[in-house]
C-alpha cells in the first residue's frame, strides 16, 4: 500500500517547534535496580540487562526515578494507574511544548484552528487533546483529531494529516494554523515488561530504548499571514506505505498491565530496505521543485526516528549517509532515548541549533532535510522540507526543566 501527494507550490510552513522532556534522566543501571527489586536471575533477564548497556543510549528521559511509587508496588501497574500518571504527569509536558511552539508562531489560542494528536501510550476517551487543549484555552470549536495505533511514526503522520487539512483550508481561502503535538510516557511499563521477560524468559529490549516526551509544531497554510513573518521549515511534500506482511515484527499491543512492546529481529531489515523505495517516490513526486545539487540521498540533511542504534546504522549503509547526516537523531537518541512518536519534532528541533550546525556533513548546513519514521504495520512515513536558511539559528535551549528532589516521579 502507498499514498504520495504531487507536492506542487504548498505554502505549508512550520513556524513554531516546541519540545518538552520530563526532569528525569535514567542511566542504564535504572532497569538493573528494578530487576533485581523484583524479580531473581534468570537467562532471559541477564541477556536483557546485557542488551540495556550497550544500546548506544547514555540517558532515557523519564517523569520519575526507580523510586516512583508506581513501580514500586506488589504487582505492575495496571491500565488504569498507567492512565492516571500519563493525565497527571504526561499532559502538562504536552502543555508546555504547546506553548513553545505557539509563543515561536506568534500565535495566540484564538488563532490556532485545528489539532492533530498522537500517542500509543494512553487510550481514553475523550482524549488526552482534549485536556491540553482546555488547558491552553483553545477555542471549543477547534476541530481536533487523535490518531492511535502508528506508534513511533505517529509524529510525521500527525504531520502529514495536518496538512491535508491545511490544504483543505487554502481550497476554502481560509487560514489555517495546526497545533501538531505529540506525547509519550512509556518509562512507567518497566514493570510490566520485566514481568514478561521473567514469566516467558523472552528478550524483550523495549525497556531499554523507550523514554517520555512531548513535543508539537504549528504548521500554517500561510493565509493571512504577515509578511515577511520568520518560518522554520516549509513542508514540501510526503511519502507513506505499508511494509506488506509487516504488522507481526513491530507493535505495541493492549495488556491488563498496559501495552507490551512487539519488536522483532526482522525490523532493522525491513526498515533498511523499505528506506531507497520511498526516497525514490519522494524525489518523483518532487519533480522540478529540488535543485540539481539535492538528488542522492547524501545531499540532504535527515531528520530519522532514531529507533535504535541498528535503525540508524541501516540507513547510513542502504542510502550513503553518515553519521553527521543524521547528527541530530543520534544526539537525540544518546543523551534522551527514543520517545516513540515524540521523537522526531525533538529531532528537527535540535538540528536548527547552532551547535549541529558546525557538525554538518563537510561543515555545510544542507537546505533541504528528510524526515523519516517507522511505525507498527510496518508503517514507512518519510517527508522533505526546506529549512529556512535566514531563519535564526538557535543556541542550545532548556528542553528538559532542572530535576529536582521530588521521587514522586519512576
Amino acid at each position: 500500500m502507498a499514498a504520495s501527494t504531487a507536492a506542487g507550490e504548498l505554502g505549508l510552513s512550520i513556524t513554531g517547534l516546541g519540545v518538552q522532556y520530563p526532569p528525569y534522566s535514567l542511566g542504564p543501571d535504572a532497569i538493573d535496580i528494578l530487576s533485581k527489586r523484583y524479580h531473581p536471575e534468570s537467562p532471559a533477564m541477564k541477556k536483557v540487562l546485557a542488551i540495556n548497556r550497550y544500546t548506544g543510549i547514555d540517558h532515557r528521559s523519564s517523569i520519575g526515578n526507580p523510586d516512583h511509587p508506581l513501580v514500586n508496588k506488589p504487582n505492575p501497574p495496571t491500565v488504569n494507574e498507567l492512565h492516571e500518571v500519563f493525565m497527571s504527569d504526561g499532559v502538562p509536558l504536552a502543555v508546555e511544548a504547546s506553548r513553545k511552539a505557539m509563543a515561536e508562531a506568534r500565535v495566540v489560542p484564538a488563532q490556532i484552528t485545528h489539532m492533530v494528536s498522537t500517542t500509543c501510550t494512553d487510550s481514553a476517551n475523550p482524549g488526552y487533546d482534549h485536556f491540553v487543549a482546555k488547558e491552553l484555552g483553545l477555542s471549543d470549536r477547534l476541530e481536533k483529531v487523535l490518531l492511535h495505533g502508528i506508534g513511533c511514526s505517529g509524529g510525521l503522520a500527525a504531520l502529514r494529516t495536518a496538512a491535508s487539512l491545511c490544504l483543505g483550508h487554502t481550497a476554502r481561502g481560509k487560514p489555517a494554523r495546526i497545533l501538531v503535538l505529540a506525547l509519550e510516557v512509556s518509562t512507567t511499563m518497566v514493570r510490566s515488561e520485566l514481568e514478561s521477560i521473567n514469566a516467558l524468559q523472552e528478550t524483550r529490549i523495549g525497556i531499554a530504548l523507550f523514554s517520555d516526551c512531548a513535543s508539537a509544531v504549528i504548521l500554517s497554510n500561510g493565509i493571512g499571514e504577515a509578511p515577511g513573518k520568520p518560518a522554520i521549515y516549509d513542508l514540501l511534500g510526503w511519502e507513506n506505505r505499508v511494509i506488506p506482511d509487516s504488522e507481526h515484527d513491530l507493535g505495541f499491543d493492549v495488556d491488563p498491565m498496559g501495552w507490551k512492546v512487539v519488536l522483532s529481529p526482522r525490523v532493522p531489515v525491513l526498515a533498511k530496505a523499505s528506506l531507497q523505495p520511498t526516497y525514490a517516490d519522494l524525489l518523483s513526486s518532487l519533480k522540478d521543485q529540488l535543485p540539481s545539487s539535492y538528488q542522492k540521498p547524501a545531499d540532504f540533511d535527515w531528520a530519522m526516528h532514531p529507533g535504535g542504534a541498528t535503525i540508524l546504522s541501516g540507513a547510513e549503509s542502504a542510502m550513503g549517509l553518515t553519521p553527521e547526516h543524521m547528527r541530530a537523531s543520534y544526539d537525540r537518541y544518546i543523551n534522551h532515548g527514543n520517545s516513540s512518536s515524540a521523537t522526531i519534532f525533538s529531532v528537527l528541533n535540535r538540528l536548527r541549533e547552532k551547535d549541529m550546525d558546525a557538525l554538518a556533513p563537510g561543515g555545510k548546513v544542507k537546505e533541504y532535510v528528510v524526515g523519516c519514521a517507522f511505525g507498527p504495520g510496518i508503517n514507512v512515513e518519510m517527508c522533505m522540507l526546506k529549512r529556512r536558511m535566514n531563519a535564526p539559528a538557535r543556541t542550545t535551549g532548556l528542553d528538559t526543566p532542572p530535576e529536582t528532589d521530588d521521587s514522586e516521579g519512576p
